[in-house]
């Protein structure tokens, strides 16, 4: 994944996408963030899987920036935070539909023998595992509670 954020750079400088050049630039800065606090920490640097969450991470804030943005009638800062999140999903694998979602979260309560609420942990561990990148986690969470309590 590292060498598609040094390529995208290289391509984004080269034509000349000042949007694209300093998005890419942030995911960089924030992933050279992440290996020196895991060195620090005598981990090893950030894994494919981590930096998908690290993605998920950055649009995630760049969609609660856009609401806010919008609420408050500023479109062009809007308009801004919308062309960050699409840069960003382009280094993403494709996102798991609700039917997809639906079956995995299936699947992981069933290996994990999830019974209750209580067991809500084991279970999203398992689908972090998994689908790291490929699954909004905050609407997954619902619907394991949801399965979960009924």
């Amino acid at each position: 994944m590292r060498e598609q954020f040094t390529a995208g750079l290289k391509d984004a400088m080269k034509t000349g996408d000042k949007r694209r050049v300093s998005t890419i630039r942030l995911i960089t800065a924030a992933l050279k963030d992440r290996d020196i606090e895991a060195r620090g920490a005598g981990k090893e640097p950030l894994s494919d899987e981590d930096i998908l969450g690290l993605l998920q991470k950055m649009v995630k804030q760049r969609q609660e920036s856009l609401k806010i943005y919008e609420d408050n009638g500023r479109p062009e800062l809007a308009e801004q935070e919308r062309e960050e999140i699409a840069i960003i999903m382009g280094f993403m694998p494709q996102q798991m539909d609700e039917a997809g979602v639906s079956a995995a979260i299936d699947a992981a309560i069933a290996s994990t023998g999830a019974a209750g609420m209580k067991d809500m942990g084991k279970v999203m561990a398992a689908l972090k595992e998994q689908f790291a990148g490929r699954m909004d986690f905050g609407k997954a969470s619902a619907a394991i509670k949801a399965k979960l309590a009924g």
